[in-house]
């Protein structure tokens, strides 16, 4: 730790006098937002050269412009043409090794009148002109900029108001209270499977995610009430999309860091057609946190590696074509026949040594054409799927006369090993979804489209029991198959949503979708109508209100589960529905400054028709979907409820004066009832949500120095009271049913620091950052665990990471 230290003192000064002025290329491509048609003759001008002020260009027939000897550094560019809305992109960031791409769509005007002034489009509004409430768009920037993030979507996300991340080592977001198994993944305008390693079934986040941020465009996020295109989700949305690569130049990333080594290869294919490539690259190197001696929970050693790709082509009248895809592998064998008995191990269970591998891979082909400067069409084709394989082997620990394992050199003495479990669950799709779009006027919309995804199912699994007798050696069971599925279905989502504006400030969204899994009847959602209104009011001032129905499909290898499958072939819960919600929400957004925004956001959320067992119990579908552990409920009906309300508020300072920040605050109440009648905190209750974040930016020339910081309170996770007789016998902790959620753990606190300094030379330039994760190494809680200990105890307290600092050093040229 003192050697990076001593890195980052020694590069933060560097030498300040004069230097030749480094310059940079930005170039790109302005088109109409609806009909994505390429606008001619509009105005790009840089606003913050105080020696040179005013540099601007126009844009080509093809709506393409070209800025060249750009001083490297944050540039203010204003994009304008006379009947569009004009467009203000503050703080570009401008490095001497890579050009700069900004390809912008802007929006027609409603009325253009002498003497009247077109507003641009308020920073961070989503991309989709279809979400009016609890939509925010991210960039890569922001990824990389935020404190305690990683350089990942899901993680720097967390910063949002009504948005939790209280567990070190996972990325799962928790919406409102919501199950994170409520999020939909869409990238290129598809769903696809859990894009994150080490992912467990019906989860949507794990430890790292697998598409890396470098290949990212500015993408939507949502976390309620979203337009009529996203269905199968009831908590939020992470709509993204992937940049191209350079046309022209052929530009290059190499980075060094703790989560990985990387690579970033981009450039033309083809200069004369405009055609271009962009591959990534990454290698996990989690063994510099064990040579550094840094806990990360467990003494296995996690490999990853993942990859991704874009090819794009342009084609003649307006049109294009791109072919990309990305995956990753990542395995983890958690031995604890290899390990001391003082080693951490928040990940596995203490009586067997596991071993786990997860794939995932998407490869897909979008095509686009404006067919007219009012008319455009896109269609997105893609192949996905991914594996979870895993084998357990129990060990057979020596007993001593306490009863109790017996211990040698501070090790276990096991006496034997045998295989009790063994599962592979592989799930592929074909999916295909084209859309439509049609600008009837600058008020006047329409979209529609299909998502159609055709899944292939093939889990196995087969497991024994384990039944421990007092002073005997421990029985193992018979095998028993509790998943042989080799089946299809096929998921359909039409759509369609209009938007129009019903005065000059006055602007309505609305939306119908439907829903249908072929795989049982009651699979099926008719209608889901989807609102929105957004009235703009006098001193930079909004009100927007929502609601909308949506529903989704259960987590798919929930519904081939059966108790022992070779003797009566019945799946427990394959006529299991849909699970169903309305949401409700209000806002009101106002500039307090240039740089300066507010929003308070009110939500109601009820949940209807949720899987619960059959038998009384406090089981429901809300409260799964985090962890590293899959669920074996007996038989679900859809008698289930939930209710979530809040309020949420958002300051954030936009990027000015070489600083900024934001701060959210979140107050929500999140209750479900089961099959017992009992109206329970979900587990994701934290009833508070708090965020602070903030980074300042330092000059030195044509080099730079960001500090950011950022602090979290978020309310602790709930759980129960512990079945000891019942946990004694599975040898693991279970929960008393009756008295579920009627506990929580302390607050989650962290306190998170970020440096990076940047050094531009002639086409180069050098990052090196790190990341310091929980600063105050606080120890926040993070799971019971069953661990027999001397005194006869056996229950223990998990907690997650301490100090974590993530390091990397990148070079781009």
């Amino acid at each position: 730790m003192k050697s990076i230290y001593s890195l980052l003192f020694c590069v933060s000064f560097f030498s300040t006098q004069a230097q030749p002025v480094l310059t940079q290329i930005i170039r790109g491509r302005i088109s109409d937002h609806e009909s994505k048609y390429p606008l001619a003759n509009v105005t790009i001008q840089i606003t913050n050269l105080p020696s040179t002020p005013g540099v601007g260009t126009l844009t080509d027939s093809v709506g393409r412009y070209r800025l060249s000897n750009v001083p490297v550094g944050r540039r203010t560019i204003r994009i304008s043409r006379i009947g569009y809305k004009e467009a203000l992109l503050n703080n570009i960031i401008v490095d001497a090794g890579r050009e700069t791409i900004l390809d912008v769509d802007l929006e027609e005007a409603v009325t253009e009148l002498a003497g009247v002034t077109v507003k641009a489009q308020r920073t961070g509004d989503a991309r989709n002109e279809m979400a009016l409430v609890s939509a925010r768009q991210f960039t890569v920037d922001e990824a990389d900029r935020y404190a305690g993030s990683r350089g990942e979507p899901a993680r720097m996300a967390s910063n949002f108001a009504g948005v939790q991340g209280a567990d070190d080592s996972r990325n799962d977001i928790v919406i409102r209270g919501n199950s994170p198994g409520g999020v939909l993944w869409r990238v290129e305008g598809i769903s696809v499977p859990n894009p994150n390693h080490f992912a467990i079934a019906g989860t949507t986040g794990g430890s790292v995610s697998i598409i890396s941020n470098k290949m990212l465009a500015n993408s939507d996020f949502f976390t309620g009430a979203f337009p009529a295109e996203y269905g199968n989700g009831i908590a939020g949305v992470f709509d993204l999309r992937l940049r191209n690569g350079n046309n022209e130049k052929h530009q290059r990333t190499l980075q060094f860091g703790f989560l990985g080594t990387e690579a970033a290869l981009e450039g033309p294919l083809s200069r004369k057609s405009g055609s271009s490539y962009f591959v990534t690259y990454r290698y996990a190197n989690l063994w510099l946190f064990k040579k550094a001696g840094i806990d990360i929970g467990t003494q296995a050693l996690p490999r990853y590696q993942d990859a991704s790709f874009r090819l794009n082509f342009p084609l003649k009248n307006n049109a294009k074509l791109a072919i990309w895809g990305f995956g990753g592998t990542s395995t983890i064998d958690l031995l604890i026949s290899e390990q001391e008995v003082t080693d951490r191990n928040i990940f596995g269970q203490n009586d067997r040594d596991q071993y786990y591998t997860a794939r995932m891979g998407v490869v897909g082909l979008t095509f686009e054409k404006a067919l007219n400067p009012k008319t455009f069409i896109r269609a997105t084709l893609a192949e996905s799927g991914n594996v979870q394989d895993a084998y357990h082997n129990y060990l057979f620990f020596q007993n001593g006369a306490d009863g109790l394992p017996v211990v040698e050199n501070n090790r276990y003495k096991i006496t034997g090993q045998a295989p009790i479990l063994d599962y592979r669950f592989s799930e592929t799709r074909t999916s295909l979804a084209p859309s439509l779009t049609h600008k009837f006027s600058a008020r006047s919309t329409l979209k529609a489209g299909l998502i159609g995804d055709l899944y292939s199912f093939n889990f196995i699994d087969s497991a024994r029991t384990v039944t421990p007798i007092p002073n005997a050696p421990t029985q193992l069971g018979a095998w028993q198959t509790r998943w042989d599925s080799r089946q299809s279905a096929l998921l359909l989502q039409p759509y369609v949503q209009w938007r129009v504006n019903l005065a000059d400030r006055l602007t309505l969204s609305a939306g119908l979708t439907s829903l249908y899994f072929s795989l049982n009847k009651n699979s099926y959602s008719p209608a889901e109508p989807r609102l929105g209104l957004a009235w703009d009011l006098p001193n930079r001032q909004k009100i927007s209100l929502a609601a909308g129905l949506h529903s989704q499909i259960q987590p798919t290898y929930t519904y081939f589960y059966g108790t022992d499958l070779e003797k009566n072939r019945q799946y427990l819960n394959s006529d299991v529905g849909l699970t169903k919600s309305w949401h409700y929400v209000t806002s009101y957004d106002r500039l307090l400054g240039r740089n300066l925004r507010l929003k308070v956001e009110a939500y109601y959320q009820r949940l209807f028709e949720v899987p619960i067992e059959e038998q009384r119990s406090s089981f429901s579908i809300l409260n799964t979907g985090a962890g590293f552990t899959r669920i074996f409920p007996g038989k679900l009906v859809n008698r289930g409820t939930g209710r979530n309300y809040g309020a949420e508020l958002t300051l954030e300072k936009f990027f000015s004066d070489g600083y900024y920040f934001l701060v959210t605050g979140s107050l929500f109440d999140a209750k479900y009832k089961g099959s017992d009648g009992v109206l329970r905190n979900t587990d994701f209750n934290g009833k508070y949500a708090f965020n602070a974040v903030f980074a300042k930016e330092f000059s030195f020339g044509r080099n730079s120095l960001n500090v950011g910081a950022k602090v979290t309170a978020i309310g602790g996770r709930w759980y129960g009271l512990v079945d000891e007789a019942a946990s004694k016998a599975a040898q693991e902790i279970v929960y008393q049913s009756a008295n579920r959620n009627t506990l929580q753990f302390p607050d989650y606190r962290r306190f998170d620091l970020k440096v990076d300094y940047k050094l531009n030379r002639t086409r180069l330039t050098h990052t090196i950052a790190v990341d310091f994760v929980n600063v105050l190494g606080i120890q926040n809680i993070l799971t019971l665990s069953y661990a027999p200990q001397p005194d006869g105890t056996f229950i223990k307290r998990e907690y997650q990471l301490g100090f974590l600092p993530v390091f990397y050093y990148r070079v781009d040229f």
